[in-house]
């Protein structure tokens, strides 16, 4: 990344440049990306191209201020903190299912980071609800956190189950990938008609207090930082569109709808 990207990713995060890449710099960007980047899959419904490229990436999520699910948000977050000094690894994970059924191989990536006082750690900012804070990818107790009580446990062959409050939420390789190995499960979860991202919208992102905001179509979802649930239904496209662009500062012209899976999208 060129020093001007950085700092408008920075900006984007109301974040300063951290003077070196330390454990709390880590932590403070990772709870900021939570807050300002959503998790979103709106490109698959807009007819969008998904593209897993460093330009593609920080045009969207810094240039057009869009956010993405776990291929541009995590990738786009990578390009950021190997910038800012960090030993940046991407991970493939496999998303623990119904009845314990794996996804497709490539079906999530998430970070491995080191940084300069030798800390490695488990990044993750495009999972959805998840760990507001990196967890240690060494531990193998509880860890506590906002977003519940994590545990990374050894799955065999090298493997590793993430869980979230006892439940497993993915398995991670622990062999470093590429950006462009991450393509062929970007182009399955935005054409399958298996993949629930082709079978539903959302946008979503933590609140300042601890809390989330969701919009799945048009439920509105507000989640207190007890975990206390509100959802309401939105009448009229305007007030769509304002929760989109006052809740997550994203301007549409016009609300997306679901697409049909068997049309198919665009990939790069």
């Amino acid at each position: 990344m060129k020093p001007s990207q950085v700092d408008a990713y920075l900006q984007r995060l109301g974040a300063d440049h951290p003077p070196s890449p330390t454990t709390d710099a880590l932590r403070d960007l990772h709870l900021r990306h939570l807050q300002t980047v959503p998790f979103e899959n709106l490109s698959i419904h807009l007819g969008e191209p998904v593209v897993l490229e460093e330009a593609a990436l920080l045009e969207k999520v810094v240039g057009a201020r869009r956010g993405g699910f776990c291929y541009e948000l995590n990738g786009a977050f990578g390009l950021l903190l190997t910038s800012l000094g960090y030993e940046v690894q991407l991970l493939a994970g496999r998303v623990h299912g119904e009845e314990g059924r794996l996804g497709i191989p490539y079906d999530h990536l998430a970070l491995r980071v080191r940084t300069v006082e030798g800390d490695d750690l488990i990044a993750d900012v495009g999972f959805g609800a998840h760990s507001h804070c990196p967890l240690a990818f060494a531990e193998r107790g509880d860890q506590a956190d906002p977003g519940g009580t994590f545990r990374v446990v050894e799955a065999g062959g090298g493997d590793l189950d993430v869980l979230r409050d006892g439940k497993p939420q993915y398995r991670l390789e622990t062999r470093p990938r590429r950006l462009p190995d991450f393509r062929g499960g970007a182009w399955w979860h935005s054409t399958s008609p298996e993949s629930h991202f082709t079978r539903s919208l959302v946008c979503s992102r933590i609140t300042a207090d601890g809390g989330r905001i969701t919009l799945s179509g048009r439920t509105l979802t507000t989640t207190d930082a007890e975990g206390r649930k509100e959802a309401r239904e939105l009448g009229s496209d305007e007030e769509v569109l304002a929760v989109y662009r006052d809740g997550f500062g994203i301007g549409l012209i016009a609300v997306p709808t679901v697409r049909s899976a068997s049309l198919g999208g665009q990939f790069g």
